[in-house]
């Protein structure tokens, strides 16, 4: 089986719930048309199956490994990069100023989840030259955007993002990586771990964005700066000059992505210090590389949805060839007949397109933000539904991986149908960019507590009406019925949550979110459905199949919102309780 791109349905949701048309020809995306949407994924998906995809199994096999202090990635991934830079890939969403697409992000998000199904390992090194590309667009000077983003647009150059560190952790105020003034430069001395594709030759130069202090700087958050630290120091043309005083010192041996180089890097191993140019002002740089990272978040809520999505049909290809028992009513047949099998899939398909649904409606909100008049309230969207598309789709696609292993039985357990890669790497995607308890806290705390709940009210008003809709429809009134039972609920939970203490809404977090995420995926799919029948003239089967999605996940996905919530209520432990588990009572 090999990874085929969902074409179909990436085109319908960024139609109907991303609002790629009504952006398109709008400021910054003038450049864009819908009539060039279907050749742009097509083009994305033909690099994905047959050039980044068949390198998959490559990088599991072959890991990237360091010689003589340089990384050496797996056999074929720089010729995959090659070709991913000339089409022009690296710079889907980078402004036309310095030769980008100035595509929708609502796009490339369809293009970045092509990425992460077809290869995750390989996907990391671009998705991070892309947010490294948007903080640089945003918040540094003229001159450091002149001399650098035209190559990172190109692709020549990639890019880093440098926070974490031994003793740190995701806790950043804990950075001492140190910052010493050296002119119109600094010196950087340090060590950071966990840098995905922090060292390989793919590209002729990396550039780095580094957390550090400045000497002098307040201690915690507020004492951060952040700064541009390249491979090489660019020569004349942009031919890479002097290797600068950095690298990696060891690889990662993880549990998955294995094709992926993550290095422990340090920076002014030789004495010297690693010269790098401060972006934007001394002690913001946390606030900037906010701009990274929530960039980073979307693209590793996509990673989610790509994952799905290679699960799945891995499952319905071995499903439908595997012959095993005998079918209820038939005397043989493949596996694929079973009820339970097609309870299974149904699972992994309505999961997966749940959170398509989410993530490209999130990428929509950032897009809309960007082009009129609702851009406040737009962005308040996109800000809401970020830690949903990271942690929720994240979390399901370790459910819908582990359902792919099922289907495929003791066969998933073994190595060649590949399921167990999709397991290990999956993993991942709830740990890196944030926890998914970070994401719940951020839900719960900045995202619902800022506003008094306001945005959150407003999608779960915008779903009510959608259910006054659906009810109307014969084949779809009873998911309406169930996603409004569930709205109920989710309102009066906020307005709970709302009056408890920090300590209960954090120990409530991630029910909290994961409820929410649960119910908001039925809402956008009822949504789909809604256009899906309205359209179905079109083409029946494909119609019919978003509304059969729609009411499986109402019917049978939905209920575990209900669990979650009643897990959020019950949240606060007793304070003796937690003290005698740490003496093993």
């Amino acid at each position: 089986m090999t990874y085929r791109a969902p074409l179909k349905e990436m085109q319908f949701l960024l139609r109907e719930l991303a609002g790629v048309e009504e952006v398109c020809g709008k400021a910054p995306f003038e450049e864009a048309s819908p009539e060039l949407v279907p050749a742009i994924l097509e083009e994305a998906a033909k690099l994905a199956e047959n050039v980044i995809a068949p390198l998959n199994a490559a990088g599991e096999a072959d890991p990237p490994r360091i010689v003589d202090g340089q990384v050496r990635e797996t056999a074929g991934f720089a010729e995959a990069y090659r070709q991913f830079a000339e089409g022009g890939w690296n710079a889907c969403s980078a402004s036309t100023r310095f030769g980008g697409m100035g595509l929708p992000h609502a796009i490339n998000s369809a293009v970045s989840e092509m990425w992460a199904a077809a290869n995750l390992s390989f996907s990391i090194c671009p998705i991070l030259s892309m947010a490294a590309i948007e903080t640089l667009e945003t918040h540094s000077d003229a001159e450091l955007q002149e001399r650098y983003l035209e190559n990172m647009v190109s692709g020549r150059w990639t890019g880093t993002m440098n926070l974490t560190e031994p003793q740190a952790g995701s806790d950043l105020a804990a950075v001492r990586t140190r910052a010493v003034p050296a002119g119109d430069h600094y010196r950087i001395f340090g060590q950071k771990i966990f840098i995905s594709w922090g060292d390989h030759e793919m590209a002729e130069n990396i550039i780095h964005l580094v957390l550090a202090r400045i000497e002098g700087a307040p201690e915690g958050v507020q004492g951060i700066s952040l700064f541009l630290v390249p491979k090489y120091v660019p020569g004349e043309n942009d031919a890479p000059g002097e290797r600068n005083d950095l690298g990696p010192i060891a690889l990662e041996k993880k549990m998955g992505i294995h094709g992926s180089a993550t290095c422990a890097m340090v920076y002014g191993e030789a004495g010297k210090g690693a010269i790098g140019w401060l972006i934007g002002e001394e002690n913001k740089g946390l606030s900037y590389m906010f701009t990274m990272m929530n960039s980073a978040r979307l693209h590793v809520g996509l990673e989610g949805v790509g994952l799905s999505e290679l699960a799945t049909q891995k499952a319905v290809a071995f499903a439908a060839e595997r012959v095993q028992g005998r079918p209820p009513g038939r005397r043989d047949g493949a596996i694929i007949h079973h009820p339970d099998v097609r309870r299974m899939i149904m699972f992994m398909k309505s999961m997966t397109e749940a959170a398509r649904a989410i993530s490209y409606s999130a990428a929509g909100a950032l897009d809309r933000s960007m082009t009129g008049a609702e851009g406040v309230r737009a962005r308040a969207r996109f800000e809401l539904l970020i830690p949903v598309a990271k942690g929720w789709n994240t979390e399901i696609a370790q459910d819908v991986a582990s359902m792919c292993m099922q289907v495929h039985g003791g066969m998933g357990y073994v190595e060649e149908t590949g399921a167990a890669q999709i397991v290990r790497d999956a993993r991942i995607t709830t740990i890196y960019e944030g926890t998914t308890t970070i994401h719940a806290n951020d839900f719960i705390g900045r995202k619902m507590q800022r506003d008094g709940g306001a945005e959150l009210s407003r999608l779960l008003l915008e779903a009510r009406e959608t259910c006054a809709l659906a009810a109307q429809s014969d084949r779809l009134a009873e998911a309406a019925g169930f996603v409004g039972e569930s709205l109920s609920q989710a309102q009066e939970l906020t307005q709970w949550l709302l009056q408890e203490s920090d300590e209960t809404r954090a120990a409530a977090a991630v029910n909290f979110l994961m409820g929410c995420g649960t119910l908001i995926g039925a809402w956008l799919l009822l949504k789909a459905a809604l256009a899906a029948e309205a359209a179905m003239e079109q083409d029946p089967h494909f119609h019919q199949s978003r509304i059969r999605i729609c009411n499986f996940f109402a019917a049978q996905i939905l209920p575990r919102a209900g669990a979650h919530y009643s897990a959020a209520r019950r949240a606060s432990l007793p304070d003796q309780w937690l003290a005698d588990m740490a003496l093993g009572i």
